[in-house]
């Protein structure tokens, strides 16, 4: 029997963080995705201070589903990167 390894919404930790990996699983899309909304300036994950690492809250999980949905629909990522 395979293990279903889909993410959900429990699988945030008890900070309700999670890293680039599962933020790209939770929305839908592939990290590369999630690393070029960052580029674009799209989005901005959480850096804690003295930290290289990038951490992924449910609203920003919400705003790349946002962004994917909007871009599908016909809208330019320089369109919705203006709203």
């Amino acid at each position: 029997m395979a293990h279903d390894t889909k993410k959900t919404p429990d699988d945030f930790d008890a900070s309700g963080l999670v890293r680039i990996s599962e933020a790209a699983q939770l929305a839908g899309v592939g990290r590369q995705t999630v690393e070029y909304y960052i580029l674009l300036g799209m989005i901005d994950p959480i850096r804690p201070e003295g930290s290289r690492a990038r951490y992924f809250d449910e609203a920003l999980v919400r705003r790349i589903q946002l962004i994917q949905k909007l871009n599908r629909s016909g809208y330019t990522l320089q369109a919705i990167r203006q709203t």
